[in-house]
């Protein structure tokens, strides 16, 4: 079994900074990428960052410039964290911390984060 476990997000207002945090232990396998994703109401989930085992990023678009992945192993433990910064009323939504291995995806529980005008 895999488990994510998500931690940070909140309420911020426009302008401010906030750091999404996702521990990902268990039986995870030859991790291919780590991601974030979120989801507005009414929208489809989209992928705003993402880092590759050898440590390549992306990021969406919207994102650029704004939010910075990055990623820790620990010994049975991978951290996956994200700071957001210059935050914007758009970038409110749910967001999901993402592990894809050799087996499949595993997401986190999902965290809101919610920026105020």
């Amino acid at each position: 079994q895999v488990q994510l476990v998500q931690s940070g997000g909140g309420l911020v207002q426009a302008g401010g900074s906030l750091r999404l945090s996702c521990a990902a232990s268990g039986s995870i396998f030859s991790i291919n990428v780590m991601g974030w994703y979120r989801q507005a109401p009414g929208k489809q989930r989209e992928l705003v960052a993402g880092i590759t085992s050898g440590g390549r990023t992306n990021y969406a678009d919207s994102v650029k410039g704004r939010f910075t992945i990055s990623r820790d192993n620990a010994k049975n433990t991978v951290y996956l964290q994200m700071q957001m910064n210059s935050l914007k009323p758009e970038d409110t939504a749910v967001y999901y911390c993402n592990v894809n291995d050799l087996r499949g995806d595993y997401w986190g529980q999902g965290t809101q984060v919610t920026v105020s005008s």
